[in-house]
């Protein structure tokens, strides 16, 4: 099914930070800036992050669809990602999740998940450089 999506940005510069802007994204408003290495504010969100943040999310909201199809009892998940820059595109990124269930959900069995919410992922779909997934927790 075909879908659009939109973010609506607005440079807003300052004398502190020539690359602030917003970006609203549904009701919500985002600072945004560029990466501190490109003398964007740390305390903004930057783009690069952005898109590691919707790989990571994408990622966790097919994990939790799919974990609710069949049943078993999520409890928590968290993810500490990573993108490598190579200073002109990204050339991988690794997704660490770590998922607790209370009903003693089997490692096979979550490594499936994260197989199939890979397979699954828009964004990571989308992208051109590879994607690892290295669940966390499970040994």
């Amino acid at each position: 099914m075909e879908s659009t999506h939109r973010a609506r940005l607005r440079w807003t510069p300052s004398e502190e930070d020539r690359r602030a802007h917003t970006i609203e994204l549904g009701e919500q408003v985002l600072s945004a800036s560029s990466a501190p290495h490109y003398r964007g504010d740390p305390a903004k969100a930057d783009p690069e992050e952005m898109l590691i943040g919707a790989l990571s999310s994408c990622h966790m909201l097919w994990f939790v669809a799919l974990a609710r199809a069949k049943r078993l009892s999520l409890v928590s998940y968290e993810d500490d990602a990573g993108g490598i820059l190579d200073g002109r595109r990204f050339t991988g990124a690794i997704l660490r999740p770590r998922a607790e269930f209370d009903d003693g959900t089997d490692a096979e069995t979550i490594r499936e998940l994260h197989h199939q919410a890979h397979e699954r992922c828009f964004i990571s779909n989308s992208v051109n450089f590879p994607v690892e997934i290295e669940p966390q927790g499970l040994d």
